[in-house]
């Protein structure tokens, strides 16, 4: 209830303020899925600078929860290279950061195709999440039969290899 009740503010700051209190207690993937801040649209050039704080974050769901937002947000006509860059540099051991990592690159593939397959042929991200996105991009709709074909063939035998 706590996290959609955060959706209603309606100052910038006011959410900022309420989700930095908030999101080190969030403590499971559905809790930090569901949040879908409508203000943050009003404010999409001053957005990232907050979201690289959560990312920075040593708290699983705040980390997951800026990856979302950074999908939500910055894939489409709001689309930057560098925050795609960001991202892929990006490395956890807690496997609901790496799961949001797959899914942000998978809907990259989606909608950003010709940047973000660039990150999958130079191994750009660690190995389970580089095999992760493949899988989650090969079961979507959004990606054609033949970038399906192609991303096979970019599968690592090794989960360690990129």
């Amino acid at each position: 209830m706590h996290a959609l009740l955060l959706e209603n503010i309606n100052s910038y700051n006011d959410t900022i303020t309420a989700l930095n209190d908030f999101l080190p207690f969030v403590d499971n993937w559905a809790t930090c899925d569901i949040m879908s801040i409508k203000i943050f649209r009003n404010h999409l050039d001053i957005l990232p600078e907050q979201l690289d704080i959560w990312l920075n974050s040593t708290h699983t769901y705040t980390i997951r929860f800026a990856i979302k937002m950074y999908m939500t947000y910055y894939l489409d006509e709001n689309f930057d290279l560098s925050f795609m860059t960001k991202i892929s540099k990006l490395r956890s051991d807690e496997y609901y950061v790496n799961m949001m990592i797959a899914w942000y690159f998978a809907t990259a593939l989606a909608k950003q195709y010709d940047s973000a397959i660039k990150f999958l042929e130079e191994k750009k991200l660690s190995g389970w999440v580089h095999n992760k996105t493949i899988q989650k991009a090969i079961e979507s709709y959004r990606i054609t039969d033949e970038q399906k074909t192609y991303l096979r063939t970019l599968k690592c035998k090794r989960t360690d290899e990129a």
